[in-house]
């Protein structure tokens, strides 16, 4: 066995378990949770969760840091967020399984949070408009903002001239894994999220990646971006 499908083997077998599943989708939305919270969000005991965080932590899949008596755990990166997303969007192709649709499920498919940036119909919506209006282009797994895409960011007071300290991918797409096409990711997806939660278009729900479109994002988001909300809040197969 080659020493890259040793290693795809260990890391699907960590991500494989449905405890440890759980534990890593509870951190999508780029929180830094507890053992304790982790082993709620798993539904295992404090003793097991600490067990599939050692092996998480070890295979550098999760982060943690310590303050005062507490450990916060968090994904280690973007990247690994954006495998887990790569995954779910690969669960799509799988034999359907029978379960009743829930609110929640529809609201995930709405807007929900993919580690720091928008995921879900109005992720992809945004995506498409900025791409449509030149703002941004995508090229394979890359991506880029043009002139008139910076001016469109300035001016809606988003900076993205700032340097930043470490090695983040600046613009991508990343596959959505319920639109099964791109959103925005990087800095600039990351940016943009933060927009929109910071002027509370957006709001975080609780023990969830999901988010509400607020009043105020009802009448803002199609200003800001050109896009349709009671479209994107259609389930698909609806449209």
């Amino acid at each position: 066995m080659s020493r890259n499908a040793l290693e795809i083997a260990q890391v699907a077998s960590l991500i494989g378990d449905v405890s440890r599943a759980n534990i890593l989708s509870a951190l999508m939305d780029g929180r830094a949770l507890t053992a304790l919270e982790l082993s709620l969000s798993a539904n295992v005991t404090p003793q097991t969760a600490s067990s599939h965080l050692a092996k998480l932590t070890d295979a550098n899949l999760l982060a943690v840091e310590k303050q005062g008596r507490h450990r916060y755990y968090r994904l280690s990166s973007p990247q690994v967020a954006r495998t887990l997303e790569a995954v779910m969007a690969l669960t799509a192709y799988s034999p359907p399984r029978y379960r009743a649709s829930s609110k929640l499920d529809d609201d995930l498919r709405t807007v929900r949070s993919c580690y720091d940036h928008l995921a879900g119909r109005i992720g992809v919506a945004i995506a498409d408009s900025l791409i449509d209006q030149g703002h941004i282009a995508f090229d394979g797994d890359a991506g880029e903002v043009t002139g008139s895409g910076m001016e469109f960011f300035a001016a809606m007071g988003i900076d993205l001239t700032t340097p930043i300290k470490g090695r983040r991918i600046f613009c991508r797409p990343c596959l959505d894994w319920s639109e099964r096409r791109s959103h925005l990711a990087g800095r600039v997806g990351a940016a943009i999220a933060s927009h929109c939660i910071d002027r509370k278009w957006l709001s975080r729900k609780r023990d969830s990646r999901a988010l509400t479109i607020t009043r105020e994002g009802e009448r803002m988001l199609p200003k800001a971006f050109g896009i349709g909300i009671s479209r994107c809040a259609t389930p698909s197969g609806t449209r």
